[in-house]
């Protein structure tokens, strides 16, 4: 016995299958084998020495000193321009009418003008020393300097730079020196280094000490309220985490504001509000305090953007504050060293929660009441409107109902009589007022609806392959829509569901779609329902038959033994025989040999051959070497064992062949 294999054809042997016949041996076949929105912006920087915004202009500074360049950008983040070869720049501050950002260049001793409008520098005063932090009070720029300060007054003919003011106070050289001033406090300036903190009046031409006293030596960032009652550190004394406060008259600490570790930045906006900012992997990493408050009235958490466990954190001393308070301005840096500009919205409004609560079931046309609760650190005023939608199928887009209103604790509750039924949602709203964001919640109440009758035909049906059926959907009665849907799902994961036709049933309540049955396939009628009739969804299962041919080839004629029709061979040639068979991924062809011997058809064992893409399957039988044989094979599709369950099992015909000398 032979076995002989090629590429998509198999071979088995005649003698062998005779040998079965005569019970001596087994059949051998060879087989082959898917709240208004913070927004956030990456910064063409590599480091933040300082920033500030500009109000009018709606811009934001920073500067970058590792690359020595000054970046501009909008509100949102976008650049609209840089200016580069300024060697070390750090400090910034804007002139009391925002035409002029001036900037430390601590590496060429020099504070540049910048024009606000144009973004071209104006001016650059060298002030025999290296600039660090900068503030403007009364129209003068202070600079620190080492562990020192001095002032430069543009205001002349000619500028005057004045150095070492800072007294008998002992500010080291150990730590940086920050300053702190604010618009609305005429005449006084504070400075800080190392666990030193001093207050001057600087109305006249030089700085005369008002007050000296201690502070935490982790401070990163100072500021002024604009009350000028005290002087805030972003490190606080004591235990725990907090930005520290000092009385400005002597100095002495009061109590500041709670924080997360590691504080590290505090910026206090024109109406007294407090951003205090901290260095959190896991907490928030700003807090919004109202002027002395420790509850915060709102906090910020940075995403995480890097590849560690902990999020992005605030560089240190990088926030800054709108001066309408619409807006906190951070700097946040993520583990691979990107730095990204936060624009933190609505900062001073707190976040009120709402609560919606619909029965979860109703009946149509009945009343139902609907309660809820507006919930805020602060509560809105009893009686404030809050806006109610209801949706329905009737009304998709919603429909404005009669305003519910609060009462002092914050609870509401408002009744409706649902016209409609089905999945029925109530919205609520408020708008919002200058001290809290605005806040939407929804629930959802089923209500009844009638149930109708929605029929389709053809289940368990076989039909031939590539024959095309006819499936008819029959609506019973409903409100309004009269609309069916029929969708065809073939078998096999590579096909998907389809829609074959969405239209209105004719006057006896049917529509129809054709189907051709290449695959058993699922047939989907879908009524989505109306206001007073609940959807319904019906299926039929419908089967296809496979395709299968056999072609055979190496007979020398073709004749009749009784009613029969025979392919003839030579007793020493080889059959082949080609199955074709529409083709699914996988899928493999049964080929059935039987013997006729002493006036019997004798079936032996089956065998499976796999086709080829296009569907093809050749196998070869090895000729028996003895004339007088007749036998038959048959090729079909059985569900399941040929690889798949995509058509029905499907019979071929029997192809008979004899050999002769």
């Amino acid at each position: 016995m032979g076995v002989h294999i090629t590429v998509r054809r198999r071979s088995i042997s005649i003698a062998t299958a005779l040998a079965v016949v005569l019970g001596s041996a087994a059949l051998t076949a060879g087989a082959a084998g898917t709240a208004a929105a913070d927004s956030a912006k990456v910064l063409p920087v590599t480091s933040v020495g300082d920033m500030i915004v500009d109000g009018a202009h709606q811009r934001v500074y920073v500067t970058d000193p590792s690359n020595g360049r000054i970046v501009v950008t909008d509100y949102s983040g976008t650049v609209k321009a840089t200016l580069a070869g300024l060697s070390g720049v750090t400090g910034l501050a804007l002139s009391a009418d925002s035409g002029q950002v001036y900037a430390a260049v601590k590496n060429s001793d020099r504070i540049i003008a910048v024009d606000t409008g144009t973004y071209a520098q104006t001016a650059s005063y060298p002030v025999g020393a290296a600039p660090s932090d900068l503030e403007v009070v009364d129209g003068r720029i202070w600079f620190s300097q080492n562990a020192d300060f001095g002032s430069l007054d543009v205001s002349g003919a000619e500028p005057v730079v004045r150095l070492s003011q800072r007294g008998d106070v002992g500010f080291s050289d150990g730590y940086g020196m920050f300053l702190a001033a604010d618009p609305a406090v005429p005449g006084v300036l504070v400075v800080g280094n190392g666990t030193n903190l001093a207050v001057y009046d600087v109305t006249a031409d030089g700085a005369t000490l008002r007050a000296k006293g201690r502070m935490e030596s982790g401070v990163k960032q100072l500021d002024l309220t604009p009350d000028g009652r005290q002087v805030l550190t972003s490190w606080g004394a004591g235990d725990g985490y907090s930005i520290g406060a000092y009385s400005t008259t002597d100095l002495t600490q009061e109590t500041g504001y709670p924080d997360d570790a590691y504080p590290n930045a505090v910026r206090v906006a024109p109406d007294g509000t407090v951003a205090a900012g901290s260095f959190s992997w896991y907490e928030p990493d700003v807090h919004i305090h109202r002027p002395g408050d420790p509850v915060p009235v709102r906090t910020y958490d940075f995403p995480n953007t890097g590849n560690s466990s902990g999020a992005d954190t605030l560089v240190a001393g990088a926030l800054a504050w709108a001066p309408d308070s619409s807006r906190v301005f951070a700097v946040s840096e993520n583990t691979y060293g990107s730095l990204t500009l936060r624009t933190l919205t609505d900062p001073v409004k707190e976040l009120p929660t709402l609560t919606v609560a619909a029965p979860a079931k109703a009946n149509r046309a009945k009343k139902l009441t609907v309660t809820g609760r507006l919930a805020s650190k602060t509560l809105p005023a009893a009686g404030t409107a809050l806006t109610v939608t209801r949706t329905d199928v009737e009304s998709p887009k919603g429909r404005t109902l009669a305003a519910a209103r609060t009462k002092a604790d914050g609870t509401f509750s408002f009744t409706d009589t649902p016209p409609a039924g089905g999945k029925v949602t109530y919205k609520v709203s408020y708008a919002g007022d200058t001290a809290h964001a605005s806040a939407a919640a929804s629930d959802a109440v089923t209500v009844s609806r009638q149930a109708t009758s929605l029929s389709l035909g053809n289940n368990g049906k076989l039909y031939a392959y590539g024959k095309d059926v006819v499936f008819t959907a029959h609506l019973g009665t409903t409100y309004k829509n009269r609309t069916v849907s029929l969708y065809a799902d073939p078998f096999g994961s590579d096909k998907p569901r389809k829609l074959l036709r969405t239209a209105k049933v004719n006057s006896k309540g049917n529509v129809s779609a054709t189907v051709d049955m290449t695959r058993d396939t699922t047939v989907t009628a879908v009524f989505s329902g109306d206001a007073r009739y609940a959807d319904r969804t019906v299926k039929s299962v419908a089967y296809a038959r496979a395709r299968i041919s056999t072609a055979v080839s190496h007979h020398y004629k073709t004749g009749r033994i009784g009613s029969q029709t025979y392919y003839y061979f030579h007793k020493n040639t080889d059959p082949v025989f080609t199955t074709t068979m529409n083709y699914y991924k996988g899928r493999s062809q049964r080929l059935e040999l039987a013997v006729y011997y002493q006036g019997t058809w004798h079936q032996t064992a089956a065998e499976y051959f796999a086709l080829a893409p296009n569907g093809t399957s050749a196998v070869r039988l090895e000729a028996p070497g003895e004339s007088g044989i007749r036998a038959r094979i048959r090729s079909s599709y059985v569900n399941g064992t040929s690889g798949d369950n995509v058509n029905s099992t499907t019979y071929g015909a029997w192809t008979y062949f004899t050999f002769t000398k």
